[in-house]
């Protein structure tokens, strides 16, 4: 829980993360993202808002957790209030230099993390209605990409192999896939590099700005993003993702929805009378109720509900799911 020091050590991660996402479970204020590629300090992003990077009491990244102050009225350690954070690790530098690599067209650099399929990328955009290619480190082909303009307010983008490269997807918002060719210029990830087109409104390129990205990919027992269409019911659809989840992300895109946030902290139990979530999208606080059932299986979910966001009939959604850590690491925690 927060307690309004400045700062205070979150630990018990059991690892140095290099991405904190973290969010007010007691009120409602914004997520933060903070990540090791842009540092601490006046470098957190809020998934449910347009904003640029702002300073909102994230302090550092220990050797297990991160620290924060109460400087932003609560979003980060407001005393009595409770939190989550979710973590990543990346842990390995990268950098690719286009030019001499012939990889990409523009420089990109970060850290990453082959054996969790999981990269963090910066690079500087060019003011250019151009195709534009960066590398991302991960040496597999990512499923799902979350790009951020860094110094505009504009919309989030997302790049989900759910709905393909034609569409794409606003994390802070309920919209609908939209079809333009500026997002990925229809092109597929490969495994070396992603593909940009004019930037749609500059929410992935187009202009000279700084730019990021959180890269996924799958990881066989760890991590998995896909699709599923819902089936109206209470004995819902079954999502095979090959692990027990820990950390499981929804959103609906045959129409709006929320990206809905289901995890196994908060949620310590399966098919408890009513399950909590949070929304990447919304800045309200943790809520709960029996229609947000969501069942944690030790080789997928399955939906036990029938709400329209998560299993309405003949509804399509993304998700993105994780598993605790890696099945090959178990015994190193």
């Amino acid at each position: 829980g927060g307690d309004a020091n400045s700062p205070q050590a979150i630990t018990g991660v059991g690892f140095q993360p290099d991405f904190v996402w973290g969010k007010n479970r007691s009120a409602g204020k914004y997520h933060y993202l903070n990540d090791s590629v842009r540092g601490v300090g006046a470098t957190s992003f809020a998934s449910n808002d347009d904003i640029v990077e702002e300073d909102v009491g994230f302090d550092a990244f220990g050797s297990d957790g991160f620290s924060v102050s109460d400087i932003d009225s609560g979003t980060t350690n407001e005393n009595g209030n409770n939190y989550v954070a979710w973590n990543w690790k990346a842990g390995t530098a990268f950098s690719n230099d286009a030019s001499s690599t012939s990889v990409g067209s523009l420089d990109s650099s970060g850290v990453v993390n082959t054996d969790i399929g999981f990269s963090i990328i910066k690079w500087t955009a060019v003011a250019s209605s151009a195709t534009q290619t960066m590398a991302h480190g991960l040496g597999a082909v990512p499923k799902m990409i979350i790009i951020k303009n860094r110094e505009r307010t504009v919309n989030w983008a997302v790049y989900h192999v759910g709905i393909g490269n034609t569409h794409g997807l606003e994390l802070n918002t309920t919209a609908a896939p939209t079809d333009d060719t500026g997002w990925w210029n229809d092109t597929t990830p490969t495994s070396t590099v992603f593909t940009t087109g004019n930037g749609n409104g500059y929410r992935t390129g187009g202009i000279a700005e700084d730019y990021l990205a959180y890269c996924f990919a799958n990881v066989n027992g760890y991590s998995k993003f896909g699709s599923y269409t819902g089936n109206g019911n209470a004995n819902g659809s079954f999502v095979y993702t090959g692990f027990r989840p820990a950390f499981i992300m929804i959103k609906r895109t045959n129409t709006t929805g929320g990206w809905h946030i289901h995890d196994n902290k908060r949620n310590t139990g399966n098919l408890t009378s009513t399950m909590v979530v949070l929304s990447a999208n919304f800045a309200d606080q943790e809520y709960a109720h029996v229609n947000y059932q969501t069942d944690f299986l030790s080789n997928g979910f399955k939906l036990r509900n029938t709400t329209n966001e998560w299993n309405g009939s003949g509804n399509t959604h993304v998700y993105m799911a994780f598993a605790e850590q890696p099945f090959k690491y178990a015994n190193a925690r």
